[in-house]
């Protein structure tokens, strides 16, 4: 039996406690050697009797570890009694720095115990909680590394940093208010607010209803009471946006209805944003005005804090940043954009290495990838070429692929900014040096103007790499599942192997040959990207009759503007042709007059469900056709029985509005299951994948669920990778690397 060995422990095990967690396990079981971090590895030395039971202990690792491999090596050399935690080195990169996560309990505990060392102090930590990928400069994970270098370790920092019995011990973040980072308030002016305590003064100015920019662990949010909302959409030009809010925990089922999952989800290390439905639908509409409100409860020691010492029982927390755009970090930019949005600033001088938003979670399945799930690492064997997908252009992230595993980075933005895609550049540039990779392929969207196509021309050229090209919806499927399917994807747009514009699609095959057998019927969009703001215009295009342009006319388009309207349908001038998904709910929301244009993405479906989660489906009849060698649901048809139902009901009968809503939604539903399920009887497919943003929508993932299910099908949901387009970087690496693997 075994008594000494090396043992190399590979995976997530930086910035997770682990070395402390060895030193803990060596001394319960007797265990003499040392520990440290080769890179993103660990290796380990050690000799006693109990060498087994020590391998099997730390093969299953502290709380926050993911344990690749455990290798264990003959090691001959006499080692010294005791246990010693060694200083790092250099060494390979194979796994990856965890995300930030929120603060635990037993911290919290020290915030709030009187006459504690951490008493009040806002940046508290320990090795299982705080702040991670938002302050790695460099691996391996030390102090040394991260931005809490600059602040030496008091006497009792350091004392427990060096405890063993501590769980601070070898904490890269522990600090507390003698030697950590410090707050300070400052006016919209950039003038210090003279105070002896700028959390008690930030709690006062938001109870007395003032708007504060916050700095927090990835960047800055806006927070304000509820009785501001109406004038912070004012101050930002976003009237008609949702807010999230940050609520007590004990306050969050007065607002909204969460289930145990829901709750459990919020409670997580994650932290994450989730989407509810409102106990009431009609509250809180001047924070959000959909019948679902944003959630999320206090994750740092801040929050905490904050809450402790306001009287109001929820924070409206937005992202400082432009819709699609980089958080902001810093506070001079912070200062420099939102002077007058916000009244004062609360901001900390630790910086903020790597930006990361909240991420966004609804019914158990991603929205937005990022604070305390991203940077997000899948184990999966795409070859031994090392891949980068770089993404679409809306909601876009990277992925990074080498030696078996994907790490996809935290939620970057509409990558049609300049500003973010100069932030999808750096975050792609952190990502090869977090691993120590050099990418030998890059996987884009097909579209040939987006930026981040263009982007992975530059790299490929730079780096004399290949260029994979990968249709935006083929790599929604491939995020979904390698296996043999029918995918269903369904989206806003995406450009389409026929130069279309494609967004109802229905698969057959197995990645990367998936052929197009199924979609919705291609309509017209008058105006290209202006149908997209002006559903109005989208709903011409479905339905190009007269009916529609005395609607239209009936309220408020001039008669030059119904003529042109009329005459670019008519004659296809700037007229792209779109099977699009999001486009037809546009429209319905434009038809019943829900939505006239959009102010935010997706907002003109958004509100359609909104509508309709109230209202009552009925049946309509589906019409289905073909063209070439695929069948088509005809989305005409769908429109044309919402505007009949439409002009028999009582005008301004908001009920009918919301079982027209609730029809429309439903059979658009059953009809695009419908589109999947022939398609999986004629190709003796057992299995359905479904993906896409429209996903999201609660009554159509659930209306094509049970139609699959009830055909004896099997339907296949990703609750790993975004529905949205936050996966399609992770299956352009997917599509790409099984395509070369084909070639090989």
């Amino acid at each position: 039996m075994p008594r000494q060995g090396r043992i190399i422990v590979r995976g997530i095990v930086q910035g997770v406690g682990f070395r402390p967690f060895v030193y803990a396990k060596a001394h319960e079981l007797g265990i003499s050697g040392t520990v440290k971090n080769l890179g993103s590895e660990v290796e380990i030395n050690a000799s006693g009797d109990q060498f087994e039971d020590f391998v099997a202990a730390i093969s299953r690792g502290p709380p926050l570890a993911r344990i690749d491999s455990v290798q264990v090596s003959d090691f001959t050399q006499p080692i010294k009694e005791g246990f010693t935690i060694l200083p790092s080195a250099s060494g390979a990169l194979t796994g990856m720095i965890p995300p930030d996560v929120a603060i635990c309990d037993s911290c919290i505990a020290d915030i709030f115990h009187n006459g504690g060392r951490y008493e009040g102090y806002w940046a508290t930590s320990c090795t299982n909680c705080g702040p991670r990928y938002s302050i790695i400069n460099e691996l391996p994970y030390d102090r040394e590394r991260t931005s809490m270098s600059v602040f030496l370790m008091c006497p009792a920092c350091a004392t427990e940093y060096h405890d063993p019995g501590s769980r601070r011990h070898h904490a890269q973040t522990i600090a507390c208010a003698l030697c950590g980072p410090e707050l300070a308030l400052f006016d919209a002016r950039g003038r210090r607010v003279d105070c002896c305590d700028p959390v008690k003064e930030t709690a006062e100015l938001l109870d007395a209803g003032r708007i504060v920019g916050v700095q927090g662990v990835g960047g800055f949010h806006i927070a304000c009471i509820e009785e501001s909302a109406d004038e912070l959409k004012r101050r930002l030009g976003r009237t008609e946006q949702p807010f999230a809010v940050m609520v007590r925990p004990d306050e969050i089922g007065k607002i909204a209805c969460v289930s145990d999952e829901e709750y459990s989800l919020l409670q997580s290390p994650v932290h994450p944003i989730v989407v509810l439905a409102k106990r009431d639908p009609t509250a809180h509409a001047a924070i959000s005005n959909l019948h679902t409100i944003g959630c999320m409860l206090p994750y740092t020691g801040l929050h905490h804090l904050v809450f402790s010492r306001l009287a109001h029982p929820l924070l409206i927390m937005t992202s400082a940043n432009m819709p699609g755009y980089p958080m902001i970090t810093d506070i001079d930019h912070a200062m420099a954009k939102l002077t007058r949005d916000v009244d004062f600033f609360l901001t900390h001088n630790r910086t903020i290495v790597n930006r990361c938003d909240d991420s966004v979670v609804r019914d158990g399945y991603i929205i937005r990838l990022s604070r305390g799930i991203a940077p997000k690492r899948t184990a999966i064997d795409l070859g031994t070429r090392c891949i980068l997908g770089v993404g679409p252009e809306l909601n876009a992230n990277a992925t990074l692929y080498r030696d078996g595993f994907a790490i996809t980075s935290p939620h970057v933005g509409n990558v049609r900014n300049p500003a973010t895609l100069d932030y999808l550049k750096e975050t792609v540039a952190r990502l090869r040096r977090l691993l120590g990779a050099h990418f030998e392929i890059v996987a884009h969207d097909l579209h040939p103007r987006f930026l981040s196509t263009r982007f992975a021309q530059e790299l490929a050229e730079e780096a004399n790499v290949e260029r994979v090209p990968v249709q935006h919806h083929r790599a929604h499927i491939a995020a979904t599942t390698t296996e043999p399917c029918i995918g269903i994807a369904i989206d806003g747009v995406g450009y389409g192997d026929d130069g279309t514009v494609w967004g109802g699609e229905i698969f057959c095959g197995q990645v990367p040959d998936l052929k197009r057998v199924a979609h919705l019927e291609p309509v017209a969009m008058p105006g290209g990207d202006l149908a997209t703001r002006f559903p109005e215009r989208m709903l011409y295009g479905i339905l190009p009759e007269p009916d529609i342009l005395d609607l239209l006319a009936s309220r408020g388009l001039s008669e030059v503007e119904v003529g042109v309207l009329k005459k670019q349908v008519a004659t296809g001038f700037n007229v792209a042709m779109t099977s699009s998904t999001g486009r037809v709910l546009d429209a319905a929301s434009a038809l019943l007059f829900i939505c006239r244009e959009r102010t935010y993405d997706g907002e003109p479906a958004m509100k359609l469900e909104s509508a309709a989660a109230g209202g009552k489906p009925g049946l309509w009849d589906l019409v289905f056709s073909r063209r070439g060698d695929a069948e088509t649901l005809s989305s005409r048809a769908l429109m044309e029985a919402a505007l009949a139902r439409l002009q028999e009901a009582p005008v301004g009968d908001r009920r009918a509005v919301q079982d027209i809503a609730a029809s429309f939604q439903y059979n658009l539903a059953r009809g695009i299951a419908h589109l999947a399920i022939n398609a999986a009887q004629k190709n003796g497919m057992k299995t359905v994948a479904l993906s896409g943003g429209v996903a999201y929508n609660h009554m159509i993932r659930e209306t094509i669920c049970r139609e699959i299910t009830e055909a004896s099908l099997t339907c296949l949901i990703s609750r790993d990778e975004p529905l949205g387009d936050g996966c399609v970087s992770f299956g352009q690496c997917v599509y790409a690397g099984i395509l070369l693997r084909q070639r090989a």
